[in-house]
């Protein structure tokens, strides 16, 4: 998927200045799509150059105008063509997987720190998306009942949530299985 889409499907739900494009994508989109400012900011010229998007300018008191964004038709018509375009599925590249594989070859009790360093990582990652959740889906503020687009955005969340508890289960395997094979002192 290019950044292009992400960001259209973004403006699409709500139009916003590259700004407010960041902190979605540090908060929802992020969930599945990273980017960084300067990446949002760049495609957003080409965007704009290319037509896919409109920008007007917007006042605001005690700061410099920003620029808002939003989908042009020409932009609809890009997000259709891809939409409709079958997607190969993706193919896992997990470089622990390697390592892990390789300690055969060394001592796999060296990988112990690594893997619980990953294993606090996905934690974290799963306390946020489900703090996510209950913020924007199920909590007391959330819209009821949710549009399709809420909908739409929450299975994502799942996903997300889902494989994150599918990561800790195989790394509290993985775990296992080093402890299991750490030589005794």
């Amino acid at each position: 998927m290019a950044l292009d889409h992400a960001i259209l499907v973004s403006l699409l739900e709500q139009p916003g200045s590259g700004y407010e494009l960041a902190r979605r994508f540090e908060r929802s989109i992020g969930y599945f799509w990273t980017a960084t400012h300067q990446q949002i900011y760049r495609v957003l010229k080409r965007m704009e150059a290319d037509g896919w998007i409109d920008v007007r300018e917007v006042a605001q008191q005690g700061r410099p105008d920003k620029k808002e964004y939003s989908v042009a038709a020409l932009g609809r018509d890009a997000l259709s063509r891809w939409l409709h375009e079958p997607i190969q599925p993706e193919s896992v590249r997990h470089d622990l997987a390697v390592k892990i594989r390789g300690a055969a070859f060394d001592d796999p009790a060296a990988l112990i720190r690594e893997v619980e360093r990953h294993q606090r990582a996905h934690a974290d990652r799963l306390a946020h998306y489900l703090a996510g959740e209950v913020r924007d889906f199920t909590g007391p503020g959330a819209p009821a009942p949710p549009d399709a687009g809420q909908e739409l955005q929450h299975v994502v969340l799942r996903g997300g949530i889902a494989y994150e508890r599918m990561m800790l289960a195989w790394l509290d395997d993985v775990l296992a299985t080093l402890h299991r094979l750490r030589p005794e002192r």
